[in-house]
């Protein structure tokens, strides 16, 4: 993959820490109990080592689903611990740590599903390189209002890489309910220079969905 990246110029902008037994439904491994050595050893094993060969300064650690019954302050300090130790190690190897957000309509039980939530717990641990993966879509779901949250967050350097769906069928950005092309501009205007990664199901495959952003590209040059 580094050989591909290298020969087509392209940057690895993100990619997620071992998440635990995705086809048995597990979205990450660090609040969960009883796991805190199996997700340590995938961070150092596996993400930190594939960050490097990478040239990627950004992973994303997925906190875990919390069970039913199950204490939630209980898995939000282990979750916490866990992140507090990921950062120091990943600190050494100039890579930042990414927490996101996520609904509870597309993943059940996800620990973490506020911006204000990420954005308290990334102020509590200090870390310079922990911060915010803010996805639109996630955000308009749960929370909704995204100008102002975008003008709340992003001044403050916390929100480390951002990412985009059409709401609320995450399909290409210029399906549904957001306008998009006034969240471009306000994300320029914020002074935004991160990615913004496309994380939504084409309607009929990558080539043919990419209409929005020749339209957008257009936009910018007139």
């Amino acid at each position: 993959m580094a050989a591909q990246l290298q020969r087509h110029g392209l940057t690895q902008a993100l990619f997620n820490a071992p998440p635990g037994d995705f086809d048995a439904g597990e979205r990450g491994l660090a609040s969960l109990a009883g796991r805190e050595d199996e997700f340590r050893r995938g961070f150092l094993d596996q993400a930190l080592p594939y960050a490097q060969a990478l040239g990627c300064q950004r992973v994303h650690v997925m906190a875990g689903l919390l069970a039913a019954g199950a204490d939630r302050a209980a898995a939000l300090a282990r979750y916490e611990a866990n992140l507090a130790w990921a950062a120091a190690q990943a600190a050494v190897h100039g890579v930042a740590v990414l927490i996101e957000p996520i609904n509870t309509r597309d993943i059940p039980g996800y620990l973490l599903n506020r911006q204000d939530e990420a954005h308290a717990l990334v102020q509590r641990l200090g870390a310079p390189n922990l911060q915010v993966q803010m996805d639109l879509y996630h955000c308009q779901i749960v929370e909704g209002d995204l100008s102002k949250k975008l003008e709340l967050y992003l001044p403050g350097g916390r929100v480390g890489h951002v990412q985009i769906a059409g709401v609320p069928h995450r399909h290409e950005p210029d399906l549904g309910e957001l306008n998009f092309p006034f969240l471009f501009d306000q994300l320029d205007a914020l002074g935004y220079g991160g990615f913004v990664g496309c994380e939504y199901r084409p309607r009929a495959g990558t080539s043919a969905g990419l209409g929005w952003l020749h339209a957008e590209r257009a936009r910018h040059r007139a």
